[in-house]
This record gives C-alpha cells, sequence and structure tokens, in this order.
C-alpha cells in the first residue's frame, strides 16, 4: 500500500475517533481552508485577465506607433490598430 493513502486512512480514521466539537474544529478548518483557495483562485485568473488586457493595449499601441512613424494617416491607423483616433493622435503627441 502506498503512504499517501495509507495515511489518508489514518486520518480519517483520526477524525472518525474525536469527539463532536473536534469534528465541527476541524470541519470549520476545512472549510476555512477550501474557501481560501478558491479566493487564490479566483484572484490568479483575475490577474490573468488584467495582464492579458494590458497586453494587448500595449500591442495596439505599438503597431500604431509603427504606423505613424511610417507617416500613414491617422484614420488608418485607427482602423488597423483597433484604437480610437483619439487615442491615436495621443500617441503621435508622445512621439
Amino acid at each position: 500500500m502506498n503512504e499517501p493513502t495509507l495515511k489518508k486512512a489514518m486520518d480519517t480514521l483520526e477524525f472518525l475517533s474525536q469527539d463532536q466539537e473536534a469534528r465541527r474544529l476541524h470541519e470549520e478548518r476545512q472549510k476555512y481552508l477550501h474557501d481560501e483557495a478558491s479566493m487564490i483562485e479566483w484572484a490568479t485568473e483575475k490577474g490573468m485577465q488584467k495582464g492579458l488586457e494590458k497586453g494587448r493595449t500595449e500591442e495596439k499601441n505599438t503597431i500604431a506607433r509603427n504606423m505613424l512613424a511610417m507617416g500613414l494617416e491617422i484614420s488608418v491607423i485607427a482602423k488597423a490598430s483597433g484604437l480610437s483616433e483619439k487615442d491615436v493622435k495621443l500617441l503621435k503627441r508622445g512621439l
């Protein structure tokens, strides 16, 4: 028998042999750990989404800057990059 399975069986036996208050405390602890893991997972997903959005915005800005350097019209750059004409004009000022 492998050790993780044996450990799990021993933990279960210990849990079942505890009194009602000890079991309640154990269950509260397990719920807390589960909730904490869920919050971490949610925060990780949220952070990844923000990172992807930021990367897309930076890519659009880079494309627009390159097109500005090529001397293309602002309306063409806006269509090609997905930025608004206002955003392209702001990038042009920053060059």
